[in-house]
């Protein structure tokens, strides 16, 4: 399977009152067909600004200054607004975290589901359209879907809400489906139900996905592939096991000595120390110096190249560099 999206240097500065935030810092990834990538990291790490500059969906004081998204041979960063337009939706779409705000709570659910398809498949009659809503509602598992079309988002729970934000996403059929933190705002039961019908979704739509989360339990469930963003940039990728089980970088060690443990009751939760670096003024270095407890001088004055840390897997430490040691003692 090739790659259906390849992002190279992804630069993305958001302008305050008080300054530049460099928000995103020359950032590259890749995604494989019918692949789940799952993008993970500390809040204000970069994750949902990467993709919100990968969709064209900045905020207006948010640019995409350097870099490419490369869909299918396009470079998504030089379309015109109205080119973007034809893409949102129909080949990329994205589901929202909170889907109380994504949904319009004055219009009935089947009528939002219709808007998608009024909008990239204007060629379908009223009546196809109804049709399609109704499979949709149907396929994301809500039952009595006919009924339900005609209900407004404030007579759904939680979870019936999110099925049809991710109803409306897969509406066009899209071949690249951005999940922004799609299970943050659900009890533990119904996060199972939607990870699990994300993944049965990609089986029958054959759609790739990228997964935006900070919850590990979520990625090891549905993911084949990690990038872990810190500080605007990206730190480590691999498979997921690789991550699991081998991982190199201080910061993704830390993220996962965080994960509360169900065999070791009672105990402490390892949080990492410190706080993210200001990105207003980020530190020319590794991000993560500052808070991690193998820092080098080097560490704090270069930011490392990646290293291979096997098949797929990549990381951006000093530690793992071979002459790390040896330019310490000559600075020190």
């Amino acid at each position: 399977m090739g790659k259906i999206l390849e992002v190279k240097n992804l630069t993305v500065h958001i302008k305050t009152h008080k300054g530049v935030v460099q928000a995103v810092r020359g950032v590259d990834f890749y995604l494989n067909e019918q692949e789940t990538l799952a993008v993970v990291g500390e809040s204000g790490s970069g994750k949902s600004i990467t993709m919100k500059g990968v969709m064209g969906i900045l905020p207006k004081n948010g640019k995409v200054v350097e870099g490419s998204v490369m869909f299918q041979g396009n470079d998504l960063t030089k379309y015109s607004e109205r080119q973007m337009q034809q893409v949102r939706g129909s080949e990329i779409a994205m589901i929202f975290q909170d889907p109380m705000t994504s949904l319009n709570p004055t219009m009935k659910v089947g009528k939002q589901i219709e808007e998608m398809l009024k909008e990239h498949r204007k060629e379908m009659s009223k009546a196809d359209r109804k049709a399609r809503a109704i499979e949709l509602l149907s396929l994301v598992g809500i039952s009595n879907p006919e009924a339900r079309y005609d209900q407004y988002p404030h007579q759904l729970s939680g979870g019936m809400r999110q099925r049809v934000v991710i109803a409306i996403a897969l509406a066009c059929d899209p071949k690249v489906l951005i999940a922004d933190e799609p299970t943050t705002a659900l009890d533990v039961t119904i996060q199972a139900q939607i990870l699990d019908l994300m993944r049965d979704l990609q089986k029958k739509i054959k759609t790739s996905i990228i997964i935006i989360t900070h919850n590990l339990g979520v990625v090891a469930n549905i993911a084949d592939r990690v990038a872990v963003m810190y500080g605007g940039k990206l730190v480590e990728t691999g498979d997921v096991e690789d991550i699991f089980h081998n991982p190199c970088h201080e910061y993704t060690k830390g993220l996962l000595r965080s994960i509360p443990k169900a065999h070791e009751k009672g105990g402490e939760l390892q949080a990492i120390p410190g706080t993210p670096p200001d990105l207003m003024e980020p530190p020319v270095g590794c991000p993560f110096a500052a808070r991690c407890k193998e820092t080098m001088i080097v560490c704090q004055k270069y930011m490392p190249d990646y290293t291979d840390c096997g098949k797929n897997h990549k990381s951006a430490c000093w530690m793992l560099d071979e002459m790390a040691q040896e330019v310490n003692s000559d600075e020190k």
